[in-house]
């Protein structure tokens, strides 16, 4: 049984958290004299003299229409990045406890478990990368709290089986962070809708990807109203400036451009494995959910370094456990795709 009291650490549970100026009202007002910002504007065409909103309702409001969340159950972060460094910050003493990571996955779970200190203990992905519950299972002890599972996975490209993720949330006395960074480009459907299920449960999603919005870092976590409050008990007061607030709420206006351009990418992304096919250092390229590939090849340094040369990046990932020989390569526009294949064919 999860209970949140059993994982949150003592210094957190008993944390009192920053009270800033726009905190400590509500209601509407037209003189701000409590924040000692400067009175007379900026020089900026927008004023941006004012502190933003701590708690980003507004962007939180929109983002409930869309993801069918309620706003009290959505935390904002500076990327996907602070909602998992918060998570390790807030339920990982350091020096004591460990996390499960499912490698290959995205690397800054590893960072941010280097960063706070906390044994970051792994469980590689199956051969077709799934996850092995069974070797899971025997990495947890009494000082597990997280298990952090990508998927669509980075740099698989694959969903992970849904009813493995169940297992652990239904077994698992820690949180369970599913990192959903590429689900709009997934058939599979997502996990927020089970936050009410599963009380063990924190859902990552970004609005970098799908929403094409990666400059303005903003990271989305779903969870219980209880862990929410302590996430934003623990972030700075104002992580989320006022100009992506801003931007934000423009860009979730444009769903139906949005949903366009996700079309697209996946009918180029479907395009662009045909025509990889045909190469023959292409040794296999692996099913995807998300907005790029992963290749294996027979020379994945040589192509990589023959692409630098030519002005196009793919990235390296031969190194990677179970990734030997490939390449990640993201679903670009057509021409970008079509430069990508022309260039390929001077490959030697």
């Amino acid at each position: 049984m999860f209970t949140i009291n059993n994982i949150l650490r003592e210094n957190i549970k008993n944390l009192v958290p920053y009270s800033s100026a726009r905190d400590e009202y509500q209601g509407a007002a037209s003189v701000f004299l409590d924040a000692n910002e400067n009175a007379y504007g900026s020089p900026l065409v927008q004023q941006f003299n004012r502190y933003p909103d701590p708690l980003q309702y507004e962007v939180k409001k929109r983002l409930s229409e869309i993801k069918g969340a309620p706003p009290r159950n959505i935390f904002l972060g500076n990327g996907s990045d602070e909602a998992i460094d918060i998570l390790f910050r807030s339920f990982c003493n350091p020096g004591t406890d460990n996390v499960i990571l499912v490698p290959p996955t995205y690397g800054m779970y590893k960072v941010s478990a280097n960063i706070n200190d906390v044994e970051a203990r792994n469980v590689p992905l199956t051969d077709d990368f799934q996850l092995n519950l069974e070797g899971i299972a025997e990495a947890i002890d009494k000082h597990t709290k997280l298990i952090f599972i990508c998927s669509p996975n980075n740099p698989t490209g694959n969903s992970i089986n849904r009813a493995d993720v169940e297992t652990l949330l239904a077994n698992f006395t820690g949180l369970v962070i599913v990192d959903e960074a590429y689900i709009n480009f997934s058939r599979q459907k997502t996990f927020i809708q089970e936050l009410t299920e599963y009380a063990n449960l924190v859902v990552l999603q970004t609005l970098s990807k799908a929403w094409g919005l990666a400059g303005l870092r903003i990271g989305m976590a779903f969870a219980s109203e209880e862990i929410i409050e302590v996430m934003n008990k623990v972030k700075p007061p104002y992580n989320i400036n006022e100009a992506s607030q801003q931007l934000a709420l423009q860009a979730l206006a444009n769903i139906d451009q949005v949903n366009a351009w996700i079309k697209e990418t996946l009918i180029q992304r479907d395009n662009l494995v045909l025509q990889l096919k045909d190469f023959d250092f292409v040794l296999d390229i692996y099913p995807s959910d998300a907005n790029f590939i992963l290749v294996k090849t027979s020379d994945p340094r040589g192509i990589y370094n023959f692409l630098v040369e030519k002005g196009i990046i793919v990235r390296d990932r031969s190194k990677v456990d179970l990734c030997v020989g490939c390449l990640r390569i993201t679903v670009g526009t057509p021409d970008e795709n079509k430069k990508l294949i022309q260039t390929l064919q001077d490959f030697k």
